[in-house]
């Protein structure tokens, strides 16, 4: 009966929002009610299974393909990130990870200048810092348009695309010609157009990393960076391009950082309910869903363990978990998270209904999409 009600609560409010909230299809209507009848289907492990979404490398061999195969079969994972390979051959692996699970994956890309930043023999596109410089906004938009095209055609849904950082620090070693630039409001120009592209090819889109990662010099991948900065300073500065986004409606997900900004939370971002439930969810207003940084990297092992940084993402505001390097680890984690949800919590009902929420934006209801049609493609792209 809870499941019940927390999701009729839940999704009737989503239906009387403006259409502009983020998690919301065109009907809404269609929209809760395949949530609500596949969410209700689920068993627990199915549940928690959805919170989370492991990387997938398709240049690896089939001990690899099999990793990934278990934790769709036995964990019953809500998505996939795909990173380093080839189109066709990760066209051929999404294929068979599809038909093996009960829920359509969520399958994302970290692909900020396209799918050639992860996969060869694939068209490149220019990185932030070249599309920043560009003044024409609207042929931003069209390259968004056509990465967008380029993720759909492999059968992506989301890319964690723009960095919506701040270049201001020359000595940060992992922002630089990601970023769109040091100022402000060419950043978050720069970020709609962009994200409008994506969109325009049917292709959701993350922001990050909140609420900036640019005025640190370590690289949070190997080390644990702390900004020193009031509040003010991060609000009138970083924080305005996520603003100008969230105005605009156009974040269908956020991504914190692993940065501590020790004048506001001795915490993470990433595993901060200062950051990422009072300020982004409240004083934003952001609606949307909000997807954790790689809990692989260093700057997340503050946390503890594997199952301890999922934990802290999800207390802390995360809708879903991203463990990008370690499919042991994943299962660790998966496996740990089976006694923390023995008793689900309103707040732990919402996150898995509104990850499918998300789902359905990018997937009509039951559908398992094939994408040979991509596979053909590539190959004859390929042989070109």
């Amino acid at each position: 009966m809870r499941i019940l009600f927390t999701s009729f609560v839940l999704f009737g409010a989503l239906s009387l929002a403006q259409q502009s909230d983020p998690l919301l299809s065109v009907n809404s209507k269609l929209q809760q009610k395949w949530v609500d009848s596949v969410y209700q289907s689920l068993s627990l492990d199915q549940k928690i299974g959805q919170l989370f979404t492991p990387m997938v490398f398709s240049k690896n061999d089939d001990d690899h393909f099999d990793e990934i195969k278990n934790l769709i079969e036995k964990y019953h994972i809500g998505g996939i990130i795909f990173s380093l390979g080839g189109p066709v051959k990760q066209s051929q692996w999404l294929n068979e990870f599809q038909s093996l699970s009960k829920v359509p994956l969520m399958v994302s890309m970290d692909a900020e200048w396209g799918v050639s930043m992860r996969l060869d023999s694939v068209v490149a596109f220019p990185w932030s810092m070249t599309l920043g410089a560009i003044k024409e906004n609207e042929i931003v938009r069209k390259i968004g348009q056509r990465m967008g095209e380029q993720e759909k055609t492999l059968g992506v849904h989301m890319s964690y695309t723009p960095v919506l950082d701040i270049n201001t620090n020359p000595q940060n070693p992992i922002i630089g010609n990601r970023s769109f630039g040091e100022d402000p409001e060419r950043v978050a120009e720069k970020g709609v157009a962009l994200m409008r592209g994506h969109h325009d090819a049917g292709i959701l889109t993350s922001g990050k990393h909140f609420p900036g990662h640019g005025s640190v010099a370590p690289d949070s991948h190997i080390a644990l960076p702390v900004d020193e900065r009031e509040f003010d300073e991060i609000r009138s500065t970083d924080m305005v391009v996520f603003e100008r986004l969230i105005e605009r409606a156009l974040l269908d997900g956020v991504m914190p950082a692993h940065v501590i900004y020790n004048q506001v939370c001795d915490k993470p971002a990433g595993f901060s309910t200062k950051w990422l439930q009072d300020i982004l969810k409240q004083d934003l207003g952001f609606g949307g869903a909000v997807f954790s940084d790689d809990l692989s990297m260093h700057g997340a092992s503050v946390a503890g363990s594997y199952i301890a940084r999922a934990e802290a993402a999800l207390e802390a505001g995360c809708d879903m978990v991203l463990a990008c390097n370690n499919p042991q680890g994943a299962e660790t984690i998966l496996d740990g998270l089976e006694t923390r949800f023995a008793n689900l919590s309103n707040n732990d009902l919402q996150k898995q209904e509104r990850v499918m929420a998300l789902y359905d934006r990018v997937m009509p209801a039951g559908l398992k999409d094939k994408y040979d049609s991509g596979v053909e493609l590539v190959k004859r792209l390929s042989e070109r």
